[in-house]
């Protein structure tokens, strides 16, 4: 039986600040929690209503009623199942194909998408600047439909990490070179920008290259969705 106290604590950790203070995430949704235990995340707690979990070992889960559940869940109609995990100790950084850089990104839909891109496209290492959206934010975990087992999300300094990145560095931007007559290398950094305004002044500086997705439609002066446009750039460069 899950007690009082661990569930006002998997109820906090809905919360950036408690999910730095204990290392931990909520991850619901039978699928996405056996993705991320079978991926070896450490775990805090398996909880379910009833449901049977396949585990590549044994562990114990919790059952708890669906009442119980609605309180502490950030579903509206949770499925049934939740999992409390320890966040992953931080990978060393390699990057030995291409890279996706983060500048901004406050959409929690839009990060949990873009990991998923990542771990489609094959792009193992996604660099956020510290002011884009908690990759354990729930609903960025809900996007990423459990890929952020297998996708490497580091927060710092763009500016500082773009700058002595020894490998070309791809900005992208409405008045770009058209990426469908550009060359694109083997290696690289691809960096997309926040929602409303793009790639911030001190970011672009350090592009030593820049992209567009052509309009074929009515010029407008609307971007297309940053994971939309991140999808494109990744099947272009994989195409490359």
């Amino acid at each position: 039986m899950v007690v009082k106290s661990e569930l006002k604590l998997i109820k906090n950790l809905q919360q950036k600040k408690y999910r730095n203070e204990y290392d931990m995430f909520v991850m619901e949704g039978k699928k996405a929690v056996e993705e991320i235990f079978n991926a070896g995340f450490k775990v805090f707690k398996l909880i379910s209503t009833g449901q049977l979990l396949d585990l590549n070992k044994d562990i114990f889960v919790e059952e708890i009623s669906m009442k119980a559940l609605k309180q502490i869940s950030s579903l509206k109609n949770p499925n049934g199942v939740l999992g409390v995990f320890y966040k992953k100790e931080a990978a060393l950084m390699e990057i030995n194909d291409w890279a996706v850089a983060l500048d901004g990104i406050q959409d929690p839909g839009n990060l949990g998408t873009i990991i998923r891109l990542c771990d489609w496209f094959g792009i193992k290492t996604l660099i956020c600047s510290n002011d884009t959206v908690d990759c354990y934010n729930p609903k960025v975990l809900q996007a990423t439909m459990g890929s952020i087992a297998r996708v490497n999300v580091h927060y710092l300094e763009l500016e500082d990490f773009l700058e002595n990145i020894a490998l070309p560095v791809f900005g992208t931007f409405m008045d770009g070179e058209n990426v469908h007559d550009s060359h694109l290398p083997e290696k690289g950094v691809l960096v997309m920008g926040n929602e409303g305004n793009g790639i911030s002044q001190l970011v672009k500086k350090l592009c030593n290259h820049t992209l567009r997705i052509p309009q074929f439609g009515e010029e407008s002066t609307e971007s297309l969705n940053v994971a939309t446009a991140t999808a494109i750039f990744l099947n272009e460069i994989k195409r490359a």
